[in-house]
């Protein structure tokens, strides 16, 4: 028996009932030899650490365009809590970790430069462009020059499943798909804070009052909260009054942070940078990298959307420079 093999009889041994077992896989799109090392859902974490696309979130905005200080969080940081809140609840519930954790650090693989903004900005080009479409298509065809991750059905499940109307179909993909939501709204609070945006006392005194004041506190109470409710894992979810107040939160978020603070003010400019490149390589798709070249006309607006989504702020800022400001404008 070798070192897999003995992961897998442990999982069998000490898993839930309803958790997805790595020997169980449905397995992936193109058939490979077994890992002697590693289960399945670890050679699927593994390979999105190792992608191109996950080095990249640590250049994508999270909810602040380019924040000066060092402590605001990215969307790799992001990422890496969801990815720990989620393992710590599927431990909890005798889930399987390794499957979790791979469709945490995979859910936005597929997130464009600046945020959300930039999601509804390219969705002009190609409607129903969405992250979480996006995220399974650098998995499924953008990675590795275009043959994809490669990635086992369960895990690309739960990364197209971890938002939207569709729910994922393991425990595991339910469990990211809460978390996504628990991180969130509780580090976009603390971002807020730091920035000076929002004070303690702003912030809607139910959730405070039972959760806590501080981040770290309300991820607690969550954490528990999904585990005592789930625990006859019937189905992944909160009780009432949790998921009422982190709706709260969310909600408060929306119209303090979200929509209305001066964080925001820069987004008209970041808009028309995306829709900015995206017309430019319409028109000049020859200035794309060759994996992005088009083999047909049709193709066009996907590949101008696969490559201007997959930029980190940074890039996209430096493009927009070089096409259309005047170099003489330019500081060396």
């Amino acid at each position: 028996m070798n070192a897999r093999e003995r992961t897998e009889e442990i999982e069998r041994k000490i898993l839930s009932p309803r958790a997805s077992l790595s020997s169980e896989t449905k397995g992936r799109k193109r058939k490979e030899e077994p890992c002697s090392l590693r289960t399945e859902y670890q050679r699927d974490r593994d390979r999105v650490i190792h992608s191109k696309s996950f080095r990249r979130l640590k250049h994508k905005t999270q909810v602040f365009l380019a924040p000066e200080g060092d402590h605001y969080r990215t969307r790799l940081t992001h990422t890496m809590e969801v990815a720990q809140i989620s393992r710590t609840i599927a431990r909890a519930l005798r889930l399987n970790e390794d499957l979790t954790e791979a469709i945490a650090l995979g859910h936005d693989l597929g997130h464009t430069p600046f945020g959300h903004i930039g999601e509804n900005a390219l969705a002009e080009y190609k409607p129903g462009f969405k992250h979480n479409l996006q995220s399974l298509r650098v998995a499924e065809v953008l990675e590795y020059g275009g043959r994809g991750l490669n990635l086992t059905w369960e895990v690309r499940d739960g990364i197209v499943n971890h938002t939207g109307a569709n729910k994922p179909s393991t425990c595991e993909g339910e469990v990211v798909r809460i978390c996504d939501r628990i991180a969130y709204v509780n580090h976009d609070i603390d971002d807020a804070l730091r920035a000076g945006i929002l004070t303690v006392e702003d912030l809607p005194s139910r959730p405070i009052r039972v959760m806590g004041q501080y981040q770290s506190q309300r991820i607690d109470y969550l954490a528990h909260d999904v585990v005592e409710s789930s625990v006859s894992l019937e189905e992944i979810r909160m009780s009432t009054e949790a998921r009422s107040m982190l709706e709260e939160l969310r909600g408060f978020l929306f119209e303090k942070v979200y929509i209305g603070s001066i964080a925001k003010t820069e987004e008209e400019k970041a808009v028309r940078v995306i829709r900015s490149l995206a017309e430019y390589y319409l028109k000049n798709p020859g200035d794309m990298p060759q994996e992005f070249q088009p083999k047909e006309e049709k193709e066009l607006p996907e590949k101008v959307c696969d490559y201007v989504a997959g930029m980190t702020d940074q890039y996209a800022l430096m493009k927009y420079k070089t096409y259309f400001l005047p170099r003489s404008w330019l500081v060396e």
